[in-house]
């Protein structure tokens, strides 16, 4: 039996890659034939699945974290002359500080100083997966580190979004989850407001502008990005719908699966395009409002680590493929 393996990473514990893997193990003991492909839904660890399948090249370039400190930072090429910078690896939650972490005074400089890095490089194309930041800055920091180091030069750019919430909303929706008190949220909802005011263009209710805490909106407004999905482009240029025609099942998994994994996140678009197979779920927790979202799965499995993961494959290979749907959550 032909098993797809598409994990996505368990955020702050272990990669994609080494997910799929430790899954992937358990599945050959049992005597399945695991196809791994470790995916991401345009945040954290998206160039990290794209950079074999794409075969990516990595530069590095001087950038600065959320609060100003310098840092270094790197975008990747492809051969096609597009190139691909994640937002999170300098603009993350999870950046590197030794200081306090403002949530209102984290900006996105340091991802527009990449931008701009890539386009001096000759970059045909700019795509940028945003999720994973820290910022709420409606893509301010990112505008005037493009006017400071050369611009875009009309370069197009494609920007990465994990949401559908629009540029007004980012704050309420994500604020409290980069450390912002009830009154900075209020400080940065207002911010938002006037920042969008501003603009060539306005982002203020336009599905997917809040991502990054507003910079997809910044893009948008003032260089007329392009704003697609992530789970859809990763899962394209994975060509993940060839890989699901010759599967006879698939499992799925994240760090935490819960009503949000049905909002644009990966798992919803890895089960719009495999509704005629078994989908299983490996995870790392289950939230108490999975709600109907159990349905989709024959079985979700929690697994905290490497050792656990395997244990949920080889449980996975040994069920047979006419087996009736289950919708058990193992522990």
């Amino acid at each position: 039996m032909k098993i797809l393996v598409a994990p996505d990473s368990f955020k702050g514990t272990y990669t994609a890659r080494e997910v799929a893997g430790a899954i992937g193990r358990g599945l050959a003991e049992s005597g399945a034939n695991p196809v791994l492909m470790p995916v991401a839904d345009g945040g954290e660890g998206t160039l990290d699945v794209l950079a074999a399948p794409l075969d990516l090249r990595f530069i590095t370039a001087p950038a600065r974290n959320p609060w100003g400190t310098a840092c270094g930072g790197t975008f990747a090429v492809a051969e096609s002359g597009t190139a691909f910078v994640e937002l999170a690896e300098v603009c993350g939650i999870a950046a590197p500080h030794d200081d306090h972490r403002d949530p209102i005074a984290a900006d996105t400089y340091g991802v527009g100083m990449l931008m701009a890095a890539a386009t001096r490089h000759g970059a045909e194309r700019i795509v940028v997966a945003t999720g994973g930041s820290a910022t709420t800055d409606g893509g301010t920091g990112a505008l005037c580190a493009l006017e400071e180091h050369g611009g875009l030069r009309g370069t197009p750019v494609t920007v990465l979004t994990d949401v559908t919430t629009p540029y007004l909303d980012a704050a309420r929706v994500f604020g409290p989850q980069k450390g912002a008190s009830p009154a900075q949220v209020a400080v940065l909802a207002q911010r938002l407001r006037d920042t969008a005011a501003r603009f060539r263009r306005d982002p203020a209710l336009v599905p997917g502008t809040g991502a990054a805490g507003g910079f997809a909106g910044a893009m948008w407004a003032e260089h007329d990005a392009e704003l697609v999905s992530g789970a859809d482009f990763v899962l394209d240029a994975l060509a993940a719908d060839e890989h699901l025609a010759e599967a006879d099942a698939i499992v799925l998994g994240e760090g935490r699966i819960d009503s949000q994994s049905s909002q644009g996140k990966i798992v919803s678009a890895l089960l719009a395009r495999s509704r005629s197979i078994p989908r299983f779920a490996v995870v790392g927790s289950v939230g108490p409002d999975l709600g109907d979202l159990r349905d989709e799965f024959r079985q979700i499995l929690v697994a905290g680590d490497e050792r656990a993961m395997r244990a949920a494959g080889r449980a996975i290979g040994r069920q047979p493929a006419s087996s009736g749907t289950d919708r058990r959550v193992l522990g």
